[in-house]
């Protein structure tokens, strides 16, 4: 009985002495990964721009008067010469028939001055008159004839004063609303609707000293188009790219001192007039194309106090953290100036979760983290990384 009793006392000692087999090392935590690409890609830059009409006339009367009526319809198209008002006619009516008045009697006094001269240089070779009668009737019919010609003059102006009470488009285009209505008197200076051309519609917007001097060193994006091809695009309240590109037409002979911009105006085609002056809309254009840029995913960029951290997985699947230097956005890429190379794997999807030197399981991202940049607006500082 002891020697049961010892021996278990034995065993129990030699369980308790036995230590637990360690616990096994946790996997490599699993991230996506993305390849650095390398491509030639267009640089785009984005400014506000302002749309006006091509031409814009603003509709003033030429003579005083009452408005006695609105033959256009407000907002809609009219063409060169269309009547858009009429100002009371009749008081100018009656100025210009009273100039014919004037016109036919000056003309009997010239037919009757130049009888007179016929007959004096009759009577004249008879010696029947003196010479100074002939002298006087060739200053009467010189005269008269002065006097038909300011009678004429008369006239014309009296006819012009009564064709501008018909109020006309100088230009086809659309017609703003009234300012003034029937019945009001209006003067020389008062501006009675807007009329624009507005297709082409034109487009005005800054661009700084520095960008318009890169177009010059370089693709000449900024001066006037001398060819259809449109470079600029149109970016709407909405958000909409408009279907139609456009051209730079004029770029302002200074630069404005203050702002350190120079003003550049663009055409672009307006068919069916959608465009209208004063709305507002991004002008967008190609400014550059960056040869054999580096991009990545902008999942892969990571800012940390102002630096920019990309983790790369190495062939031995070992992560190394870079910091980098960043440049333009493109699209759902990042262009990086400095920092990696062309076909390097980096971490797009669980960067928080990795360490320097730490052993990784790396799989490609979705096709979405990996596509090719397109071909929309780069902005020179980028945005907070993830």
């Amino acid at each position: 009985m002891n020697t049961r009793t010892v021996w278990f006392v034995f065993l129990l000692a030699s369980a308790a002495c036995r230590k637990p087999p360690p616990p096994a090392p946790p996997p490599p935590p699993a991230v996506q990964v993305s390849e650095v690409l390398q491509s030639d890609v267009p640089v785009y830059r984005e400014w506000v721009g302002t749309l006006d009409g091509l031409v814009n006339a603003d509709i003033r009367p030429q003579v005083e008067g009452y408005v006695r009526k609105q033959a256009y319809r407000e907002g809609t198209y009219v063409g060169q010469g269309d009547l858009l008002f009429l100002i009371d006619p009749r008081n100018y009516k009656a100025v210009a028939d009273q100039a014919r008045s004037a016109l036919d009697r000056n003309l009997a006094a010239l037919a009757k001055a130049r009888l007179d001269v016929k007959r004096d240089r009759q009577l004249i070779a008879s010696q029947a008159i003196a010479p100074q009668q002939l002298d006087n009737d060739l200053a009467a019919e010189r005269e008269a004839a002065a006097s038909v010609e300011s009678a004429r003059a008369t006239l014309a102006q009296a006819q012009l004063n009564h064709g501008w009470t018909q109020v006309t488009s100088p230009i086809a285009g659309i017609a703003g609303i009234a300012t003034l209505q029937v019945g009001s008197l209006v003067g020389t200076s008062s501006v009675m609707t807007t009329v624009s051309q507005v297709d082409p519609i034109k487009v005005q917007f800054n661009v700084s000293e520095n960008e318009y001097l890169r177009s010059a060193r370089g693709n000449h994006w900024a001066d006037p188009a001398e060819s259809a091809e449109g470079i600029l695009e149109l970016i709407l309240d909405d958000g909409s790219v408009y279907p139609r590109r456009g051209a730079v037409i004029v770029a302002n002979r200074q630069v404005n001192p203050q702002t350190g911009t120079i003003a550049l105006q663009g055409s672009f085609p307006n068919p069916g007039n959608v465009l209208r002056p004063g709305q507002y809309a991004k002008v967008k254009a190609a400014v550059d194309t960056r040869k054999g840029a580096l991009l990545v995913p902008q999942r892969a960029v990571n800012e940390l106090q102002g630096a920019y951290l990309i983790g790369v997985v190495g062939s031995d699947g070992k992560v190394d953290v870079r910091t980098v230097r960043a440049g333009e956005q493109v699209g759902t890429q990042w262009i990086i100036e400095e920092g990696l190379h062309p076909g390097e794997k980096v971490v797009v999807e669980g960067f928080a979760r990795v360490r320097p030197g730490m052993l990784v399981r790396a799989s490609p991202a979705a096709d979405g983290a990996t596509a090719s940049a397109p071909q929309v607006p780069a902005t020179s500082s980028p945005s907070a990384g993830r």
